[in-house]
């Protein structure tokens, strides 16, 4: 039956380097009229640079694209990271902007200024609503002189494509602003702020639940700065770097879900220096064999370096392979693949 098995695999056609050597075809060109936003491929197919494409071997062509990797398993959850939090929504930032406008209103915050723009919404002063006074909590009948209290709402572009970020932050103000104040998003916040975030970040997530079968789009939102917070560069499309618009922790955190989400081995890490060393060997080095279930699993090899460095402001992920790796430098596929998983 062995025998048998191994002589009929040798009449099967292995097209796997057709992927990589077939031409590509012309773009579809709709007319003028049309809106692009309603068209996208059923099927698509993931891209492969011609720097890539020489260096290809059956076992490393790439699988087709996730279809279910731009829906999160959850949606509106609130994370929470290097004293930042904030609500993690599946949809773009245009068609939460109404819903976060209508939710202030509703609950006695009022909408003071906006930007559509900056993705900010600034609320009245909180102080004289007695919604707006439960919500966050505020005693109801204050002692002495009161602290004069504002909310903002920031709405982003979330790290994973076609995610949003929503935060929350409550400012004390001597008076009643008369302008947008500004977001100061990285500055370190006490338990009892971060606390009142989690609970308008709640109360907002059972209402966009709530919302979900009348949801409207924003035109004013369309201007909103949407620039990617993870980016690939390239030098003559080959991958040379990712560059990451993050805090060093968020960033060191997204690098890390990426490499199990991939599931490629991290044999070492080191948070303070900036490493992570992994096993990307191919698959058939990887595998123990046709005796395999005879032994267990092998362990994983340090054969590739991910580092993080900060960068004027900007966090830069870079690969090289292990100096006691001998094998196939496969440092650029590990970081398009990284890419992959990390936007």
């Amino acid at each position: 039956m062995l025998v048998l098995a191994i002589t009929g695999c040798s009449f099967i056609d292995d097209r796997s380097e057709r992927y990589v050597d077939e031409p590509e075809g012309s773009p579809l060109k709709l007319p003028e009229t049309a809106d692009e936003g309603k068209f996208a491929p059923v099927m698509p197919i993931r891209e492969i640079s011609s720097a890539d494409s020489g260096r290809m071997y059956p076992d490393s062509i790439p699988n087709p694209p996730d279809m279910t990797s731009d829906i999160l398993d959850e949606n509106y959850v609130i994370e929470e990271l290097g004293g930042q939090v904030w609500l993690l929504v599946n949809d773009v930032p245009g068609r939460l902007w109404p819903a976060v406008t209508a939710y202030m209103n509703e609950n006695g915050l009022g909408v003071a200024h906006d930007s559509p723009q900056l993705g900010l919404i600034q609320s009245e002063l909180v102080n004289f609503s007695k919604r707006a006074r439960e919500l966050l909590d505020l005693p109801d009948n204050p002692v002495g002189e009161e602290a004069r209290i504002v909310v903002q709402a920031r709405i982003a572009p979330g790290v994973r494509r076609k995610t949003s970020e929503i935060q929350f932050r409550t400012f004390e103000v001597e008076d009643d602003p008369d302008e947008l104040l500004p977001w100061r998003g990285r500055e370190e916040r006490t338990g009892e702020e971060l606390s009142t975030s989690k609970r308008l970040l709640g109360d907002l997530a059972d209402h966009l639940r709530n919302r979900e079968d009348s949801k409207s789009y924003s035109r004013a939102a369309l201007g909103m700065v949407s620039e990617p917070l993870v980016r690939l560069v390239s030098d003559n499309q080959t991958p040379q770097r990712i560059v990451m618009d993050l805090d060093y922790g968020r960033a060191w955190a997204e690098v890390r879900r990426s490499l199990n989400e991939a599931g490629i081995p991290v044999v070492d890490l080191n948070r303070d220096a900036g490493y992570f060393f992994v096993d990307f060997r191919p698959e058939s080095e990887r595998e123990p064999g046709w005796f395999s279930w005879f032994t267990d699993d092998p362990e994983p090899e340090h054969t590739f370096d991910v580092r993080l460095d900060d960068k004027d402001g900007e966090i830069v992920v870079t690969v090289n392979r292990a100096e006691d790796y001998a094998g196939r430098d496969r440092s650029q596929e590990l970081l398009s693949e990284l890419f992959e998983y990390l936007y």
